[in-house]
């Protein structure tokens, strides 16, 4: 008998919100590949704490309030008695501008009264005295606002007091969120990750000790905290503090330079050098994004064009705005700015651009993922570090060196000492003087000349020491030499190429369920890379996605799922909350997610991809998708496209006959919408069900996909005395199902039949009840069959409903589904009892059909004509 050997736990805990932190990123899934548990442990961008697999790591992101932040600052603000006098009531400039706006709401109700009390001589009298009143409230007002900025000027100039409790609380705040959720979850190893993490693992991993739990922890510096050029005074005196005070409980210290990691150990007396892992890009999927969009393709730019490059945050010390003055002297030269956020050092950027002339020559494009990036930059030239003489930046290799050299890029960069010693020794760029624009046209123009010979210079050994495997190795083997542990090897199956996905319910959090469940080729290294989104009604994207991967070797897809508290949970790769795409943020993730990423895209419902970036339909995404050379074809289901009024003429018993009161002018708009997009956008369009074709002449039918095999039933149909009946509307009115529940409940009161009405039960109840019966009633007022008949069908039972003749005939296939009207049902039900044998073929016919159609290859080869390159 064989057991399994538990892994052994890792927390990787940073105090940011994860997104966009390549070196955590790829120190959680390089320890999920050495075998560890990891639980990657960041910042809530909300109130509530999220959770989600990114491949084999569970993530957990908590949120984080400001009470220590806010009870330092308000002791900090208290005075004395004077102070409680003037200040009253009186919290922060905002709560002074809300005391301005209250005082000004009254005088205007009071001035008014006294305009409608001086219109007669009765109430000349009170109009005096309650002007008398105003004056003497509008001179209290005046004496206590000088009362309160006199104050304000009279108070002391709040100094750094070198405790960092004092001078930046919110490291006690993250302390009291993390905190909990670390010793909950009890690792063995905490892998602290920046300044802003030392005291969360320092203190997580005593607090476990002190409770008899075995835990180690290291700390990893990512900068040099003390040559950091804080944004805040308190930063400067707290950050150090911190630093000092833990860096010795360490298990172990980490660093990403050489020259960093004997700094580290000089300054604080280390016993031992801080091991050096470099933030390098993963090797492995460099070269994978063959057909993805490319910086130079996002930048809208022919192969000829000279393009520079710049990837990473932007902050004033990185010192892009040389670039963007030198660019001035470079005509025909552009820029590319790789940027997750429009921040204010962007904003300042190109409003430098405006001023110098060359706005037209910078193109900000968004961020890859983080396995991404090499293959991204790659059709640039050159690559940028422009980097100012500060103390970290002094002592340190960028990131992005790495990154650029991966992409095959030369790198023009600044003369900070580690960096330019590097490029200089390798002969893998030019270097000039920080901060001069002069140096920098100069170097850039040396670099164009000599960019085949630098390009040479980028070798083999570069590149395998600049790389995440090779990097990861020392750290993978810290982690066993502090704890002792060496866990077991990985399940198969690991990519580095992991997606986040959001988990959906309890069970989720047990077992990453996501290729279990996903059953279609998770996107990869393949030439045609689709992203399916983001309605994915009952299912389809995802059976789309499992056909056209079933059938075609070339293509790996992705789908993805905007949620509502009224979708229900179908198979995708990425649910995104609907709430949360209201957000910027959340909408530039959908943006960076699809547009390097995916080289075709099927854009469901007519729904925005991007969430409310650009309005709400998907043509206002069109642009950027195109631009980023992304093929879109279009898909609809039903009602976002179908036009009310033509299928009220063709169809005596149309569901808007029925259809909520303001649902059929609101559906109308909507759909008119829809159609003209189609016409006008001159993409290929597909629709599901043949009806849609009246609606959508332009269109190629893409049919319905159902899981034939696990529909199929080798039950016996008809062999009953009382057949049984199943009808299961997902809404009354969209079925006609009130025209035809007393057909049905006749027939069973007179025991003909055993019907069953199947509502608001769960969707694995009704697919048992599809087994069990013998007849599946489907719909009577859209006059096509949808997705309940094609499951019924590939059951093998016989579906009887209304189809109107211009929609079968539109598709050139007729279903052998029983066609019968409300008039027409119980004759035609009588005549399916009469002959069972009769019925039990249809039956039989109905599961060939299923198959030779609704299992998705002819879907698949309704789809090659838009999957090709």
């Amino acid at each position: 008998m064989s057991t399994s050997v538990a892994r052994p736990k890792l927390a990787v805990i940073v105090a940011n919100g994860i997104d966009g932190d390549s070196r955590v990123q790829k120190t959680a899934l390089a320890a999920a590949r050495a075998g560890w548990d990891v639980t990657l442990i960041g910042r809530s961008s909300s109130k509530h704490t999220q959770r989600s697999w990114f491949g084999p790591v569970k993530v957990v992101r908590v949120p984080v309030a400001s009470h220590m932040k806010r009870r330092v600052a308000a002791q900090a603000g208290q005075g004395g008695a004077r102070a409680h006098l003037t200040q009253f009531g009186i919290k922060d400039r905002a709560g002074l501008e809300q005391l301005r706006a209250a005082h000004g709401a009254w005088v205007r109700e009071k001035t008014a009264r006294i305009g409608w009390l001086s219109q007669s001589s009765a109430g000349a009298p009170a109009a005096v005295g309650l002007k008398a009143v105003v004056r003497a409230r509008r001179g209290a007002h005046k004496l206590r606002l000088k009362a309160y900025k006199w104050e304000q000027r009279r108070k002391p100039e709040e100094k750094p007091t070198g405790d960092w409790r004092k001078d930046w609380p919110a490291l006690l705040d993250l302390d009291l969120a993390f905190g909990p959720v670390i010793e909950k979850l009890a690792p063995d190893v905490i892998h602290a990750n920046d300044i802003t993490a030392i005291n969360l693992g320092a203190m997580a991993a005593a607090r476990l000790r002190a409770s008899g739990r075995k835990c180690v922890w290291l700390y990893d510096a990512h900068e040099y905290v003390a040559g950091v050029e804080w944004p805040q005074p308190r930063m400067n005196t707290a950050f150090p503090a911190v630093e000092k005070e833990f860096i010795a409980k360490a298990d172990a210290v980490v660093t990403v330079s050489p020259e960093i990691a004997e700094v580290i150990r000089k300054d604080y007396g280390l016993a031992k050098t801080p091991l050096v892992v470099r933030n390098t890009p993963i090797r492995e999927t460099i070269g994978g994004a063959a057909g993805r969009v490319s910086v130079r393709q996002a930048c809208g730019l022919d192969d000829g064009v000279p393009l520079l490059v710049y990837s990473g945050w932007i902050s004033s010390e990185r010192g892009l705005g040389t670039a963007v003055e030198g660019l001035a002297q470079l005509p025909g030269y552009h820029l590319a700015i790789v940027a997750g956020k429009r921040s204010p050092e962007l904003v300042r950027l190109l409003a430098l651009a405006e001023e110098t002339g060359v706005r037209d020559r910078i193109h900000v494009v968004p961020y890859v993922a983080q396995h991404e990036v090499a293959d991204y930059l790659s059709t640039a030239d050159l690559g940028l570090i422009c980097s100012q003489r500060t103390i970290n930046y002094e002592l340190s290799l960028p990131t992005k060196t790495a990154e650029y050299l991966h992409a095959g890029l030369p790198i023009i960069a600044s003369d900070v000492k580690t960096l330019s010693a590097f490029v200089r020794e390798h002969g893998v760029g030019e270097v000039f003087v920080s901060g001069e624009a002069g140096s920098f046209v100069e170097a850039v123009t040396r670099g164009f000349a000599h960019v085949a010979d630098m390009k040479a210079q980028i070798t083999e050994s570069i590149l395998t020491e600049l790389s995440w495997e090779h990097q990861c190795e020392g750290l993978m083997a810290l982690y066993s030499e502090i704890s002792g542990l060496t866990p077991p090897a990985a399940a198969a199956g690991f990519s580095w190429g992991a997606v986040e996905r959001a988990i959906t319910d309890a069970n989720d959090e047990e077992e990453p369920r996501e290729e279990l469940e996903r059953g279609w080729t998770p996107l990869g290294k393949t030439p045609v890379k689709l992203g399916l989104g983001p309605a994915n009604y009952a299912g389809q994207l995802a059976a789309f996605a499992q056909a056209v991967t079933r059938e075609r070797s070339d293509v790996s897809a992705e789908v993805v799922k905007h949620r509502t508290a009224q979708t229900h949970e179908y198979p995708a790769d990425v649910y995104v909350e609907g709430k949360a795409l209201k957000n910027l943020d959340v909408q530039l993730e959908q943006v960076q997610r699809m547009v390097p990423r995916y080289t075709h895209l099927i854009a469901d419902a007519f729904r925005p991809v991007f969430g409310g970036l650009n309005g709400d339909s998907i043509e206002g995404d069109l642009p950027a998708l195109r631009n980023g050379g992304v093929k879109v074809a279009l898909l609809a289901h039903g009602s976002e496209v179908r036009d009310p009024a033509l299928h009220r003429k063709r169809n005596p018993y149309s569901l808007f006959l029925d259809a909520p009161e303001g649902y059929e002018e609101k559906l109308a708009a909507i759909a008119e919408r829809n159609r003209r997009i189609a016409r006008e956008s001159g993409l290929p369009v597909f629709v599901t069900t043949p009806d849609l074709l009246l609606d959508l002449p332009m269109a190629t039918w893409a049919p319905l996909v159902v899981d034939v095999d696990a529909w199929a039933c080798d039950r016996p149909v008809m062999k009953r005395e009382r057949p049984v009946v199943l009808h299961a509307p997902s809404a009354r009115w969209t079925k006609g199902t009130d025209r035809v529940l007393p057909v049905l409940q006749d027939l069973h009161d007179r025991g003909r039949i055993d019907f069953r009405l199947a509502e608001q039960v769960s969707w694995n109840t009704v697919r048992e009840m599809v087994m069990e019966a013998d007849i599946v009633i489907d719909q009577f007022a859209i006059g096509t069959y949808g997705t309940f008949a094609c499951e019924g069908m590939a059951a093998g039972k016989p579906v009887v409903a209304y189809l109107d003749k211009e929609s079968i005939a539109a598709c050139g296939v007729t279903p052998p589904i029983v066609n019968a009207t409300p008039e027409t049902l119980d004759s035609v039900m009588e005549a399916l009892l009469a002959d069972r044998e009769g019925t039990a073929r249809i039956g039989a016919e109905s599961a060939a059909f299923a198959r030779e159609y609704h299992d998705g290859t002819a879907t698949a080869r309704a789809l090659d004509g838009f999957l090709t390159r």
